[in-house]
């Protein structure tokens, strides 16, 4: 008893010292949970702004052409654009050739061309070729345009030439058909739907917000203290270092999983945020089981990082040693969470459980879908526990190196 207070009255007095700044608690806690909502919200009004935007350019557009376009022309004049026509350059290699054009539509005085060229042996077939610049926003805009008038105009030209040759466009072009609706022939419901789009993406951000969460109070509680001259005090205490350990794995790997828990209920509110106003998104459905499972495995994750970044930390002789060092473990996590997120789930073979970083993310998302597989469940938290002593035990061999009493001065 006399040791779980000793490891208790560690942790508070870490989680005391954390917490005390206003600015941390605004870290752990605000910005998690008012991220994803302020993302779902300002994102599609960004996009919708910027479409509109666009949808106000004023748009220099040349047309080039030898032979009659007559037909095209009312999709042209649809695109609201200034246009202007010119006979096509004599001596281009080919319609792509944009060698005569580089100066007008780099200067911004034109914004994009459009070629278009009768072919000699068939007069039923059309060559094209617009040319913009990449770069410019206004010159990519009028590519659109223009492409949605040509493929518009191509429509109609196949329209045309079928019924010429007697046959009905409908039936000719579209002989295979969907009966009723594709939605309604989903057996998945859209809680299952829901689930299954962010097992894409949320197992990702976990692994992403555990490591970052948990390097700055790994680093202040050792490399900080060695720093600031507080550690050799605290090892002067009456206290063993192992328990100094314990503490302060506890006190990190709580400030780590309550921020990753915290983003993932913002995540959450601002699904629902947007399910309220849409006949397709639902909340994704997950049971009670799996979502204790899922929250477990957090948990989890952020005790075997942390017990890793602590063994780091310690180490280091000064904050911006231990930043130094920490940093480029984020891309080791960061990496295998993106070849987690390929994996596929049927059938999948039961090794990738056993695999540090990967084996939680397949996890979470198989719990976001509501799979729970037993067999699974135990090889990856038997796993992870295995991870997170071998963590511990590297970790409490750096917290009893000798040199960790020595002064930094």
């Amino acid at each position: 008893m006399s040791r779980t207070r000793q490891v208790r009255a560690i942790v508070s007095k870490e989680l005391i010292d954390y917490v005390r700044d206003w600015r941390t608690l605004l870290a752990i806690v605000l910005v998690p949970l008012l991220l994803f909502p302020l993302l779902f919200v300002a994102l599609p009004l960004l996009l919708q702004a910027e479409y509109v935007e666009r949808q106000e350019f004023d748009l220099n557009v040349v047309i080039q052409t030898d032979d009659s376009v007559e037909s095209l022309k009312p999709f042209l004049f649809d695109t609201e654009m200034e246009l202007s026509w010119e006979t096509i350059p004599v001596g281009i290699a080919n319609l792509s050739d944009s060698a005569l054009e580089d100066e007008r539509i780099g200067s911004g005085q034109v914004h994009s061309v459009l070629r278009l060229q009768k072919n000699i042996d068939n007069g039923t077939i059309w060559y094209y070729a617009i040319l913009y610049d990449s770069t410019d926003e206004r010159a990519s805009e009028a590519k659109r345009r223009l492409l949605v008038a040509v493929f518009a105009w191509e429509d109609e030209q196949v329209n045309t030439t079928l019924e010429m040759a007697g046959l009905d466009p409908e039936k000719t072009l579209d002989p295979v058909r969907w009966d009723g609706d594709s939605q309604v022939a989903d057996v998945a419901t859209t809680g299952q739907q829901a689930g299954f789009a962010l097992s894409l993406f949320i197992p990702l951000i976990v692994a992403t917000w555990t490591a970052t969460a948990a390097m700055q109070p790994a680093i202040d509680m050792t490399a900080g203290e060695r720093e600031r001259g507080t550690l050799e005090a605290l090892l002067c205490a009456p206290i063993t270092r192992m328990e100094l350990l314990v503490g302060k794995w506890i006190a990190v790997a709580t400030i780590a999983a309550i921020g990753v828990l915290i983003q993932v209920v913002g995540l959450f509110l601002a699904i629902s945020m947007i399910a309220r106003g849409s006949s397709v998104l639902g909340m994704p459905s997950i049971g009670a089981t799996a979502l204790i499972l899922m929250f477990s495995s957090i948990l989890l994750f952020a005790v075997m990082i942390v017990a890793f970044q602590l063994a780091l930390a310690v180490r280091s002789h000064s904050v911006k040693e231990a930043g130094t060092v920490l940093g480029p473990i984020i891309l080791l996590i960061i990496i295998p969470a993106l070849f987690a997120q390929l994996i596929n789930l049927e059938g999948i073979e039961f090794w990738w459980f056993l695999i540090p970083v990967v084996n939680i993310l397949i996890a979470l998302r198989e719990l976001l879908t509501d799979t729970v597989v037993v067999e699974h469940i135990l090889l990856w938290a038997g796993s992870s526990l295995l991870y997170a002593f071998i963590a511990a035990w590297y970790a409490s061999k750096q917290f009893n190196r000798e040199d960790l009493v020595e002064s930094i001065n």
